[in-house]
């Protein structure tokens, strides 16, 4: 039972992250348009390094330790292929999502690996915490502002949908440690399916929105965001 509330406890700290990024998305307009644009960026380009991170340090790691050899290619182009058919059909639908996309598709893969894992290394489940809370940040964040283009959902319905999203993560949590920590060969799958997803993402929509006209620090942000994934990582070593 302890085990069952701390992933509980830290899926739900992590999921909040993404309404709370949603919110911060109406303030922007605070700062003047110039460095308002290029803190976006910023916001934006240190996501995609916290992703990188969360892809480069546990999902892969720990998938391919538990789907041994060149099987574990395999996932890996399948999650990518789900979300290029996902962008697909959301392109023709109207507008791109991609933030909404990651955010969904790392939150909900990464809180399953979190709960299984929690049993086995409690270190470990709290640096993926972390990681998904400094994701849904900035996802959050630039999804709603995503939104905001693309779709005629008022800003307060938004946000509520934002809200309603954080259960998923505790539930999420519950499944992993109580069906697949017994599976590992499954969780590793589904750890590289959202790897591969998360890529795919990451340089097609997210990356090249990265960068600014004469503007050359917003990419450092996602050497800030890796970074900040990295120095977690050591500290469980």
């Amino acid at each position: 039972m302890e085990h069952i509330a701390h992933a509980i406890l830290l899926a739900a700290l992590a999921g909040a992250a993404m309404p709370l990024g949603a919110w911060l998305a109406g303030f922007d307009r605070v700062l003047p348009g110039p460095l308002r644009n290029e803190a976006n960026h910023w916001i934006m380009a240190f996501g995609a390094g916290a992703l990188l991170s969360a892809v480069a340090l546990v999902l892969i790691p720990e998938g391919i330790a538990r789907v041994p050899g060149l099987v574990a290619l395999l996932p890996v182009g399948l999650g990518a292929l789900a979300a290029l058919a996902a962008d697909i059909v959301l392109s023709h639908r109207g507008g791109s999502r991609a933030q909404f996309m990651a955010m969904l598709m790392d939150f909900i893969p990464e809180a399953i690996a979190m709960g299984a894992i929690l049993t086995a290394d409690p270190n470990l489940a709290v640096l993926l915490a972390i990681l998904i809370g400094a994701q849904n940040l900035p996802e959050g964040f630039n999804a709603d502002r995503e939104l905001s283009v693309s779709s005629a959902t008022p800003r307060g319905k938004r946000l509520l949908l934002f809200v309603a999203l954080v259960p998923a993560g505790p539930i999420a949590a519950l499944l992993g440690i109580t069906l697949l920590s017994g599976w590992p060969a499954l969780l590793g799958v589904l750890m590289l399916f959202s790897a591969g997803g998360i890529l795919y993402l990451m340089f097609q929509d997210i990356a090249p929105q990265v960068p600014v006209d004469r503007h050359w620090s917003p990419p450092l942000g996602a050497i800030l965001g890796f970074a900040f994934g990295l120095g977690g990582h050591i500290l469980t070593l």
